[in-house]
């Protein structure tokens, strides 16, 4: 599924001086039709109750449906992943250790992608799905 062959390595490299370093974002795993990465759960992403902020589960989903839609464009292709919606549920508190994210298709269409994404805590229990449309478009614009 996806056109370009990039390792985690390079991926964590790649988000250098995003919001994804700065809360912490750690890219695990790259599969044939998913992508996954660990986010901690400390000052960086705790909201004022010392629970883990709504935003930062957001930011993770983005993180990873964005990424994804990058390693779906072809090498060559003058082309941009940006997102267009997003939404999320969140279903239970998590107030330290780690939360994991990964992401799966829906629909990827030639100007749009459409991502799953799944935000577990330690236990492996649901803490947030959320939904993610992604434009494709021309990187000059």
């Amino acid at each position: 599924m996806f056109a370009k062959s990039v390792t985690v390595d390079s991926l964590q490299s790649f988000g250098n001086k995003s919001i994804a370093h700065h809360i912490g974002i750690e890219f695990t795993e790259i599969g044939k039709d998913y992508v996954s990465a660990r986010m901690p759960v400390d000052h960086r992403t705790h909201q004022p109750f010392g629970i883990l902020h709504g935003g930062a589960s957001v930011v993770l989903a983005e993180t990873l449906g964005s990424i994804a839609s990058f390693l779906c464009i072809p090498e060559g292709e003058n082309k941009h992943a940006v997102g267009l919606e997003i939404n999320a549920n969140h279903l239970r508190p998590v107030k330290e250790g780690w939360v994991y994210g990964t992401v799966r298709p829906i629909h990827i269409g030639r100007t749009t992608h459409i991502w799953d994404i799944r935000i577990t805590n330690e236990e492996n229990k649901l803490v947030c799905i959320s939904r993610l449309t992604v434009a494709i478009v021309n990187a000059d614009r």
